[in-house]
């Protein structure tokens, strides 16, 4: 299909012309153009998400714990029973009829919010610092989020404006980074408003067969980044607001570093350039026509996806089905991931274990407090906020300005992007994920402690 859309001649009328860049243009302003709200830097599909949570804040954590346990009845009706009712629907089928794994994920997610909603059972489950911290704070912005940018996703995806993008980027991103240029758009949208949108619109381009297995594995674990908004939460934990410029210059530099180094070290470079259906890589909608320039040969192919596009009835049906798919497939994972890895990090100490073999490499760095610092570093893997707050303790400026760049650059966290992406279609491991927080931890480190000594 894709290579149809590309050998087809685009047609220069005025009515493809307007069917690239309105809606291009409007996905833009929402998933791209920084906006100032409540005195922080956001987006304004971030800011329609807030908005949701303001009206329906005394309703969103029981609408959310409705979500999760109706996805566990009907994932067990469907693994139990196999009704028509949803077997012959491709859509129902694929929501909720999917492997025993998942399933069971799912079921422990339906357990923990009806626990933690209802506060029985063991406390360490549904504590403010576990179970209730995924429900009641983290759950209902990622569903408010879920919902528009799923229904809003297809003005950036369908349109024309990523095969704009992407040949025009594709002389940076390719040598560089060994990814379509379309990729930047991913690490756009992540940078300024949410490392979930960024993950949803790389699953989806790999469903549509636009990334491989090994491009959306480097994409979901790269360039999901951390929003600027959370960026300055962080930095605002740990005493050191003051310093936000070079805070954020410095995890720029850091992320750089770590998005060249990481991609090309296993698990990574393991991952095979295929496509969702098994066909091998193809390169041809990335190479310009010698008739072209790169600026031309960007606007033809927008055009030509402009052409395509002649039912805007099942446009909207896909932002639909894109939004029910984060909403139902995704927020069960994250409430059993998330409190699992949270309960860990609170009521055990196997972050502290696995942070000791640590000291010495932070006392090479020349860091003040390498112990304690130590402790904050695995326990990132649990959720990025933990590290702010443990070192918000440590006394040396440089050591808590170390801790928090780092939070944010290792970038993986199952409370929230390491579960979304376990949840999404990207071809992601467990014991991936966590190989590629080590890989990230040991790339970004002496970057953030060289820049810091610097500083300090």
């Amino acid at each position: 299909m894709l290579e149809k859309s590309l050998e087809a001649p685009a047609v220069n009328t005025r009515r493809n012309l307007l069917m690239f860049l309105v809606p291009s243009l409007i996905g833009i302003l929402l998933f791209m153009t920084p906006v100032v709200y409540d005195g922080n830097v956001t987006i304004p599909v971030a800011v329609l998400a807030k908005l949701v949570q303001r009206v329906f804040a005394d309703y969103l954590v029981a609408m959310v714990s409705a979500v999760i346990t109706t996805t566990m009845l009907m994932t067990l009706i469907a693994w139990l029973f196999k009704p028509a009712i949803l077997v012959r629907r491709p859509f129902l089928n694929s929501l909720f009829n999917v492997s025993p794994f998942w399933a069971c994920v799912r079921v422990l997610g339906g357990i923990f919010v009806l626990l933690t909603f209802f506060q029985v059972g063991p406390e360490v489950l549904y504590s403010g610092a576990t179970g209730g911290l995924v429900l009641n704070d983290l759950l209902p912005v990622l569903f408010s989020v879920f919902i528009f940018a799923g229904l809003l996703l297809p003005l950036l995806l369908d349109f024309g404006l990523l095969e704009f993008v992407g040949t025009m980027m594709t002389r940076i991103m390719r040598p560089v980074f060994r990814l379509p240029g379309r990729s930047a758009v991913d690490c756009f949208a992540s940078w300024l408003g949410d490392g979930s949108v960024g993950i949803l619109l790389t699953s989806k381009q790999y469903e549509g067969k636009f990334y491989t297995q090994r491009e959306a594995a480097v994409i979901g674990t790269t360039f999901s980044a951390v929003s600027i908004t959370f960026c300055l939460v962080v930095i605002s934990q740990v005493k050191l607001e003051h310093m936000f410029v070079p805070f954020y210059l410095t995890v720029c530099l850091a992320g750089v570093v770590a998005a060249i180094v990481v991609p090309r070290l296993p698990p990574l470079c393991w991952k095979k350039d295929i496509y969702a259906d098994g066909t091998p890589l193809c390169r041809k909608q990335e190479a310009v026509p010698h008739q072209h320039s790169v600026m031309s040969y960007g606007f033809e192919r927008a055009l030509t996806k402009a052409d395509s596009m002649t039912d805007l009835g099942a446009v909207a049906r896909e932002g639909v089905k894109n939004a029910l798919d984060m909403v139902f497939g995704v927020l069960p994972v994250v409430m059993a991931i998330g409190t699992c890895a949270l309960m860990l990090a609170e009521h055990t100490p196997i972050f502290n274990w696995l942070g000791a073999p640590f000291v010495p490499l932070l006392e090479l760095l020349q860091l003040p407090e390498a112990e304690a610092a130590s402790k904050t570093i695995m326990v990132g893997f649990a959720d990025m906020f933990i590290p702010a707050v443990l070192a918000s303790t440590i006394e040396s400026d440089m050591t808590r300005f170390v801790i928090a760049a780092m939070s944010v650059t290792q970038l993986i966290y199952m409370s929230e992007v390491g579960a979304l992406l376990l949840g999404s279609k990207i071809p992601v491991k467990l014991w991936e994920l966590f190989v590629i927080f080590l890989l990230r931890t040991l790339v970004t480190l002496p970057v953030i402690a060289g820049v810091a000594h610097l500083l300090f």
